[in-house]
């Protein structure tokens, strides 16, 4: 039964304060699509494929084993970890000194990832210039391609495609609606937190529910609230009062 009355008086003190939160949702909301579609730069993205296969054939065409495959796949997850090394990006920044960009940053934008069960992995690199963005991975991945056999003595990495800026893409980043969306949960939260807040700090006594609630006592009586209209003008006419033997006077009741 207490959970109960708590509950109904936290839905009774948002149902109060609804337009203050209301208010903040709009705002929060606001603010984040305004955040994501003015202030924040577009991202763009571009990527390489390349396939790790066994040492071409005869007739130029990938020597399809089993236990090759096995092992190449096994080979992604470390090449995954070497892409990430300076041995690859100082390379590219020696061989691309337009590029503005530095060993760390290269090394924490580059993202290289594959698909369970294939040989094929995407190399792809976040910049908020698709031009530059697309040099930065092309050249990653030919360095890679060409340092993989030193670093591991095979010769396994294939390019299947190169990034190409002719055309630009639509940014990655920012999600307006996803950002309005959270924007708009946050606030709803921070509102509901204000309210309950605001109702924490406020001592004011308005019913006998609060009567009871604060001070633990019954209420005996009530004054009930009574708006301006209620009220009646006095008459200030003065009502005349019989007297004895038939005379009558005028009194004034102020």
């Amino acid at each position: 039964m207490s959970t109960e009355l708590d509950i109904k008086h936290i839905v009774s003190i948002i149902r109060r304060k609804i337009w203050l939160v209301v208010l903040i949702v709009i705002l929060g909301t606001t603010a984040a699509g305004v955040y994501s579609t003015v202030i924040m730069k577009p991202v763009y993205q571009a990527y390489t494929k390349l396939i790790v296969n066994s040492t071409v054939g005869k007739a130029g065409m990938f020597q399809l084993d089993l236990n090759m495959i096995n092992t190449n796949l096994s080979l992604i997850n470390t090449y995954k970890e070497i892409i990430r090394t300076p041995s690859i990006m100082d390379l590219v920044i020696e061989q691309n000194p337009k590029l503005d960009v530095t060993t760390d940053q290269l090394m924490k934008n580059i993202r290289f990832s594959s698909v369970n069960g294939t040989q094929v992995v995407t190399i792809s690199y976040l910049d908020t210039n698709y031009e530059r963005a697309t040099q930065i991975v092309n050249s990653v991945s030919q360095v890679f391609q060409q340092q993989i056999p030193k670093i591991m003595m095979v010769d396994n990495v294939y390019l299947l495609h190169m990034a190409d800026d002719a055309e630009v893409p639509a940014p990655v980043k920012p999600e307006p609606k996803l950002n309005m969306a959270i924007g708009g949960i946050l606030s709803l939260l921070i509102g509901i937190g204000l309210v309950l807040l605001l109702d924490y700090f406020d001592d004011t006594i308005r019913t006998e529910e609060d009567v009871t609630r604060h001070l633990g006592l019954s209420t005996l009586v009530s004054v009930p609230h009574i708006k301006n209209g209620d009220l009646k003008p006095r008459d200030t006419n003065p009502r005349p009062i019989p007297q004895e033997g038939g005379e009558r006077t005028r009194v004034k009741i102020s």
